[in-house]
Order: structure tokens, then C-alpha cells, then sequence
């Protein structure tokens, strides 16, 4: 048996760049020091005169994209995204989100797989502060096919977007021919009955591979890629809900504020129905390999498994 390609979406993000440049003149690149590490180094190899490395002045950086925008640039600024939307939060909502400017941030590095780097560097608020900035598009991409796809349709919307990318490796699921992305659509991975899994980002992966272990057990799980947490799908999660009467989310964040926030709005208003979030529940990351971290947070397969296996009894 071959193995499952993995790579990683902060590798995806800087050849889409890459590829989206040779189409797209007015595409410039903002980098706070750290084009090696974001991948948007690959971009400024090709491009030289179209990429700016700010230095350690993600706020600054923020400022020059927001003028350049209005000038009819498309700019994608990158960091970590500790710093991306941690450090540089005010500048995002009054410089970006509060004119509609149209810019992209390129968040690499986020969620306790940053491994080594420890709680400092181990975002796991930036969706639940990025999605709160009125007008803000918020994708988090589960695989290299999505993070290339994510980074295109974020070029081509109107207005800022904030895409999450990581710096572990993750399997490659979605390289099918009836693939298609489209901001604000969740997209079904497997049908099922008894209880519905929606996740997000390197957690799709790990969702699927937990509901084969679930359906060992009896128990039919239906899964759903929700790559865009803002806007979110409330169509699909409400049908998917009535359908299977119990709903879990998943995501390498906090409980609050992300993924499961978002869909126990969304159910608590239009759909009443048992939940169960699986994230990191109110404590920093730690420094370690991010393979032994997300199973030590029980957000890898066997992780969800136990824990969706308990809640549906």
C-alpha cells in the first residue's frame, strides 16, 4: 500500500503565491521577517521587485498594505499567526476590517503543531478573534489541494480574508476530480446517521479517520469539511444536524471562539441539538513534537474517536 502524500499549508500557501503572481500583477507579497518560515520566500525568489520584508514590525507592515491596497494592489501580509492576528490585532480591525480594505493575511504556523516553539507561539485564538472583525472572511484549509484553492478564492473576493496555515505536514485528502471550493460551503466527506462531525483545518484528516474507527463500533458518522468558519455554512450544518440528532466539532484551538462557537450559534438559534466540542478547552499549548501534542490534547483520530464514542453513548 502507498503512502498518503503530507505537506504542509504553509508550503501550499507560498507556491500558490508563486503561481498566482505570473497571472496577477497587482498581487504583492508583505513579510515580517520570516519568508523562510511562511513560504512566502518562494514568491519573492520570482518576484523580487513585487515583495517587501517589513522586519519584526508586523503592525507597521499591516499599515504599508492597507495604504497599497487603496492603490490597487492586491497585498498578502504573512507571519506567524501568533503575530499575524495576535500582535498585529489592531492594526487588522482599524487599518483592514474597519475601511473594507482589500487585503489578505497569510497566517503560517498556527495551532499547537508548531511543536518546539512552545505556548508563546502555539496560536490557538486567531480564528476567534479574526472572525469577530465585521466583514473579515476567516479559511482554514485541511490539505495542500484546499490551502492552493483557499489562497486563490481569497485573491479573487472583495475585501480582507484571514487564511490559517500550518507548519506540520498533513495528508493530502481532497486531490479528487469533484473537488471544488467555494468560501462559505462546507463540504461533505462521508454520510452518515447517528451523529454529525464537523472540522476544520489538519483536523478533517483525523476526523475521517475517527469515524472509521467509530463505524467499527456501529456507530455511522457523518463528516463535514468546514474550511471557511466566516461566513459559516448554516444551511449545511443545520440540515446535517436535523439529520443525525447529535453534532461534534473539531479544531486545534480553543473551544471558544472557533469552529464549535460558531456552530453552537448557528444550532442554538435555528436548530437546537446535543453538542459536543473537541478542541483545546481553556490552557497555552506546551513545547514538544506536534505529532506527541495532538495526541497528548486528544485531537488526533483515537483522540475524537474516544471522545464522539462516549458522547453518543
Amino acid at each position: 500500500m502507498s503512502e498518503v502524500k503530507k505537506i504542509a499549508t504553509r508550503d501550499s500557501y507560498g507556491n500558490s503565491l508563486a503561481e498566482l503572481g505570473r497571472e496577477h500583477e497587482n498581487l504583492i507579497v508583505l513579510d515580517a521577517d520570516l519568508a523562510g518560515a511562511t513560504k512566502t520566500g518562494i514568491f519573492q525568489k520570482e518576484f523580487p521587485d513585487r515583495h517587501w520584508d517589513c522586519g519584526i514590525a508586523e503592525c507597521n507592515m499591516t499599515g504599508i498594505a492597507a495604504g497599497l491596497s487603496t492603490c490597487g494592489k492586491v497585498p498578502f501580509i504573512s507571519s506567524f499567526a501568533m503575530f499575524a492576528a495576535g500582535r498585529n490585532y489592531e492594526q487588522v480591525r482599524n487599518s483592514i476590517g474597519y475601511p473594507h480594505l482589500n487585503v489578505k493575511i497569510g497566517a503560517t504556523h498556527a495551532g499547537i503543531s508548531v511543536g518546539e516553539d512552545g505556548a508563546t507561539h502555539q496560536c490557538l485564538e486567531d480564528m476567534a478573534l479574526m472572525r469577530e472583525i465585521p466583514g473579515m472572511v476567516v479559511i482554514n484549509p485541511s490539505d495542500d489541494v484546499e490551502a492552493k484553492a483557499a489562497v486563490k478564492a481569497a485573491y479573487e473576493h472583495e475585501g480582507p480574508v484571514y487564511l490559517r496555515f500550518g507548519r506540520l505536514a498533513v495528508p493530502v485528502i481532497n486531490d479528487n476530480p469533484d473537488y471544488r471550493f467555494e468560501i462559505g460551503k462546507g463540504i461533505t466527506l462521508r454520510e452518515g446517521r447517528d451523529v454529525t462531525i464537523f472540522a476544520t483545518g489538519l483536523e478533517v484528516s483525523y476526523a475521517v479517520d475517527a469515524a472509521n474507527l467509530l463505524a467499527a463500533d456501529g456507530i455511522d458518522a457523518e463528516v463535514i469539511n468546514i474550511h471557511t468558519i466566516k461566513p459559516l455554512d448554516e444551511e449545511l450544518v443545520t440540515a446535517s444536524a436535523a439529520k443525525t440528532g447529535k453534532v461534534v466539532t473539531v479544531e486545534e484551538h480553543f473551544i471558544a471562539g472557533g469552529l464549535g462557537s460558531a456552530v453552537a450559534e448557528v444550532l442554538c438559534e435555528k436548530a437546537p441539538t446535543k453538542l459536543l466540542r473537541i478542541g483545546v478547552n481553556d490552557c497555552f499549548g506546551e513545547s514538544g513534537p506536534a505529532n506527541e501534542l495532538i495526541h497528548k490534547y486528544e485531537l488526533d483520530a483515537e483522540g475524537i474517536y474516544k471522545k464522539v464514542k462516549a458522547f453518543c453513548g
